[in-house]
């Protein structure tokens, strides 16, 4: 009996022990441990899901697709809901074409109720991994979240000027990082509530998606894709390390095409080269060379100082402080007219106009065409060019500027400043984007900075340079009388000026007497030629007698 009272209370005393360890268990559990318990839990049960917004689509001025968004499927999983990630993630890596040890990295954590597996997927690689089956049932643990992927219809047009967007939608570079705010639209936020087998018992929306909004350009898809095949032209030919060609309405500053070469594959940026990525009409400066010119007469005919007529004697070799400046072309002594400097690009005559202006009142002319400033242009990224300041002039730079040495500018500014020869004398800031979500952008306000008689003036010299005589015959078209000027600039290096890196271009307006349109063509080192009126001329021909058909103006 008695050793039947001492099982009963070893018994009694073992099942105690036990009910006071479950206690203490429970207590411990549920006092000091609730907080991560209930943290767990929560991650278990709940997933908050971000919802991208469809972002708007960019467009040319004729509706043409530029960028769009295209329905996707970003595919996540439940870790603790994959029964075998070793073998899910082998199934998962030959449809998503991703790294197996990746995926696995991923299936096996434990720290979150949530991973990604693979961002914006196509919906047809999507089904197929709902497809999948594991023991004839659909694997378990994942899901598809609607998204949007950004595609670019034309590859290769306009990339540079477009930009890219990263994974997480935002813009990267481009117009697409410039607009991104209005682009981007507002995402929306989803829960999705399980329950403790993990079924989902609700998916609720706590913020609705707002799409973003549409972008119509300036550009226009047929005669930016013409601009760019001449770029083209130029590299195969002349083989430099890049060039850039824009075309303008000069009345209003609108880009009807902006290219830069070499192309980028806006589909395939990672296989881009970063120099190729520059959009150089805005990224690049160069010095100008004999473009400059035209600015340099504009500031002395508005002064009155000299007249189209005005003779100069010009010697062989000008003495300018510690510099000698020379024509391209060695000649004896001669005597032209202002109109005769700027047709045949003389540098001792741009030198000497560029003397009568004095070097002072010649520095506020070149600032006040808008250099040494960001024209202000609508897309990211605008270099501002670079120009000594006065109180900086050596005894030579007055002389050097003059014929456009020894300042850098963009070919944005150089388009702007020639846009207001051309529109009547009226500087003011290019753009690109014509509206937003529908809202005509109000065009930007420009400032008079010369009068209409002095552009007109200058107009007419500019004819000469592509008629007999001139630095760039080769660009006239026939039936139109066109206006414009040749540049070829030494680039600076080291010891001072490369004798074989150069810098051509070529810079015009059509018609000459009544302007519609405005071309610019910069090539950054040519090989074989180096003078703007045969490497950048033939394009500047081309790109503008498309331009004037495409765009129906009518011959002189």
């Amino acid at each position: 009996m008695a050793l039947i009272e001492r099982r009963i209370g070893l018994l009694f005393a073992l099942f105690l022990s036990m009910l006071i360890l479950a206690g203490a268990r429970a207590g411990w559990l549920g006092v000091v441990r609730a907080d991560s318990l209930q943290d767990a839990a929560a991650i278990q049960q709940k997933a908050d899901i971000r919802v991208p917004a469809r972002r708007g689509t960019i467009t040319d001025a004729d509706g043409t697709e530029l960028a769009i968004s295209r329905p996707a499927q970003t595919i996540a999983a439940t870790p603790y809901l994959i029964d075998d990630p070793a073998k899910v993630a082998a199934l998962l890596a030959t449809v998503l074409r991703e790294r197996e040890d990746i995926l696995l990295r991923q299936l096996v954590r434990r720290d979150t109720g949530f991973v990604y597996l693979a961002r914006k997927v196509s919906t047809t690689r999507a089904q197929r991994v709902r497809d999948l089956r594991m023991s004839g049932k659909p694997i378990e643990g994942l899901e598809f979240i609607p998204e949007y992927s950004r595609e670019y219809p034309r590859n290769w047009m306009a990339s540079q000027v477009l930009g890219n967007v990263g994974t997480e939608g935002t813009g990267l570079s481009g117009l697409e990082q410039h607009l991104d705010e209005r682009l981007r639209g507002r995402e929306g936020r989803r829960r999705l509530v399980r329950d403790a087998l993990g079924d989902t018992i609700e998916l609720r929306e706590e913020q609705r998606t707002v799409p973003g909004d549409q972008v119509r350009l300036t550009l226009h898809a047929d005669l930016q894709d013409h601009t760019e095949e001449v770029l083209a032209e130029v590299g195969e030919e002349w083989k430099p390390k890049g060039a850039t060609a824009l075309v303008m309405d000069p009345s209003s500053g609108a880009l009807l095409a902006l290219a830069n070469w070499p192309r980028v594959n806006a589909n395939k940026l990672h296989e881009a080269p970063d120099y190729a990525m520059t959009n150089r009409a805005i990224g690049a400066t160069y010095e100008p060379g004999s473009t400059f010119k035209a600015f340099t007469v504009a500031g002395a005919l508005a002064d009155g100082k000299v007249t189209p007529t005005t003779p100069f004697s010009l010697p062989p070799v000008l003495q300018v402080a510690d510099r000698t400046i020379t024509d391209a072309h060695a000649r004896g002594w001669e005597t032209r007219d202002v109109a005769g400097i700027l047709r045949e690009s003389s540098n001792v005559g741009a030198a000497l106009i560029g003397r009568r202006l004095g070097a002072r009142r010649f520095d506020q002319w070149v600032r006040r065409f808008g250099f040494d400033t960001p024209t202000g242009v609508d897309m990211p990224g605008e270099e501002k060019g670079i120009v000594l300041d006065y109180d900086e002039y050596s005894g030579s730079t007055a002389g050097n500027m003059a014929m456009g040495q020894g300042l850098a500018v963009t070919p944005m500014q150089m388009g702007a400043a020639y846009a207001a020869i051309a529109n009547g004398g009226i500087l003011r800031p290019p753009h690109i984007v014509d509206s937003i979500g529908g809202r005509k952008q109000p065009p930007p306000e420009g400032e008079r900075i010369i009068s209409e008689q002095t552009a007109a003036t200058l107009r007419e010299m500019l004819k000469g340079v592509l008629g007999p005589g001139g630095t760039a015959t080769g660009a006239a078209i026939e039936g139109y009388e066109l206006g414009g000027k040749t540049g070829t600039a030494e680039k600076a290096d080291e010891t001072g000026y490369s004798e074989t890196k150069f810098v051509a271009s070529f810079v015009g307006f059509a018609p000459a007497n009544h302007p519609r349109l405005l071309v610019a063509v910069m090539v950054d080192e040519p090989k074989g030629e180096n003078y703007g009126g045969v490497v950048a001329g033939p394009a500047f021909k081309k790109i503008t007698s498309y331009a004037l058909t495409n765009l129906r103006i009518a011959p002189s």
